[in-house]
């Protein structure tokens, strides 16, 4: 029988466990599963050193952490990786199409097939799952967290829409494969996306995909008041891309440099920070996927 390892959340609640069982009942059709329980990186890089089938049991943050230790241990290559969404938001479970129920995205596991995603990597040591945000997507991941028990997913549009109303602008630069996009009178969000989604469904990147080996860059220049309330609207159903103070473009490395700014990724909040580099990595980690995308 095949081996894996599943991870589950150390602050996991009832709920969580009942849908752990769940999927777990189905794995062990197939595979022999050790679970274990992590609260801190240092325990994931102790217990990801050695399997080939890794089993995420949580949100996106828990997939953030994995695939961070993964890295830490030069092993993205050699795991393939299983999601059981069990977060808030489950962001990037929905960008490659893993359904939300514990039974289905386990016999997704069990099926066996498996697709190669992107991984964004940036010039100070770190790797990104899903999205990058500065500015006021980054004020919102932070705000966002003290909605989330009272409106749950739709916490991310709350925070955005709160930070949207009283962020500064970003005095910022953006490139993108060495191309300088406008300045304009001061930025809004700038948003680097490997993933469609954020904040529990939020279409951010519409047109994102996980594995075609490019960034969805999204620079929103909507400053004014009104034009930050109306953007914030906006963004639930994703129409946020056709207005005329938002621009996206598409390619494998970006640099923002300029005025001290704030930066979220996969919800990880640095601050201070003068410049940065992301790039693509295409087809760095195998994953249980679906073979077919439904239409979403």
């Amino acid at each position: 029988m095949l081996t894996a390892i599943a991870i589950t959340n150390d602050n996991a609640g009832s709920a969580d466990e009942g849908a752990v069982s769940t999927a777990l009942e189905v794995l062990r059709s197939t595979f022999e599963v050790r679970v274990v329980s992590t609260a801190s990186g240092d325990e994931l890089d102790t217990e990801l050193a050695s399997d080939d089938i890794v089993i995420v049991m949580g949100g996106d943050g828990s997939l953030h952490a994995v695939v961070a230790s993964l890295n830490r241990l030069d092993r993205l290559g050699a795991v393939t990786l299983g999601l059981i969404p069990l977060g808030t938001g489950n962001d990037f479970a929905r960008s490659v199409h893993i359904p939300d129920d514990p039974t289905a995205s386990a016999q997704l596991i069990v099926d066996g097939h498996r697709t190669a995603v992107d991984i964004v990597r940036d010039d100070a040591g770190g790797t990104v799952i899903n999205a990058v945000h500065l500015g006021a997507g980054a004020e919102a991941a932070k705000r966002a967290e003290s909605w989330k028990e009272a409106f749950g997913p739709v916490g991310y549009a709350v925070g955005t829409l709160v930070s949207g109303v009283d962020h500064e602008p970003l005095d910022v630069q953006v490139s993108v494969d060495g191309t300088a996009l406008p300045a304009g009178n001061g930025i809004l969000q700038v948003a680097i996306n490997n993933g469609k989604y954020v904040g529990g469904g939020t279409p951010l990147a519409p047109n994102a995909d996980p594995s075609d080996g490019l960034l969805d860059v999204l620079v929103a220049y909507a400053v004014r008041a009104t034009e930050r309330l109306s953007y914030a609207r906006e963004l639930r159903d994703g129409t946020h891309t056709d207005r005329d103070d938002v621009m996206t473009v598409r390619g494998s490395t970006v640099t923002v440099h300029g005025q001290p700014f704030s930066c979220s990724a996969d919800g990880e909040v640095e601050v201070n920070i003068s410049s940065r580099t992301w790039h693509i990595e295409p087809g760095a980690l195998s994953m249980f996927a679906p073979a077919a995308a439904p239409n979403h």
